[in-house]
């Protein structure tokens, strides 16, 4: 569980970030969230969009891709979402460094 300042951190990180997973019509299909987990693994850090034909919000898809992928969620804010799952894996100078709790 991230902390409120933490949270703040991840956003202003995200804020100069591309979508990189897209949610349309069919909404959260294996697929998208094959996407999003890929994704998170490399980057730790997302952001994704909800398109205009999709039947859900961004908060709805937001709670359902953290609970498919085992992320936190950040932020849904109009059509966007930002998630994030630290990865272990990623080189140390790589990886994101939440301030401390």
């Amino acid at each position: 569980m991230i902390t409120s300042s933490q949270r703040a951190q991840l956003k202003s990180l995200a804020h100069s970030l591309d979508p990189v997973v897209m949610v349309g019509k069919n909404g959260i299909t294996e697929n998208v969230v094959q996407e999003a987990d890929n994704s998170l693994r490399a980057h730790e850090l997302i952001k994704g969009k909800v398109l205009e034909t999709a039947l859900m919000s961004s908060k709805e898809t937001l709670a359902a891709l953290a609970e498919a992928t085992g992320a936190e969620p950040v932020q849904a804010i109009g059509n966007k979402f930002v998630l994030y799952r630290e990865n272990p894996d990623i080189p140390l100078e790589k990886r994101i460094r939440l301030i401390k709790k």
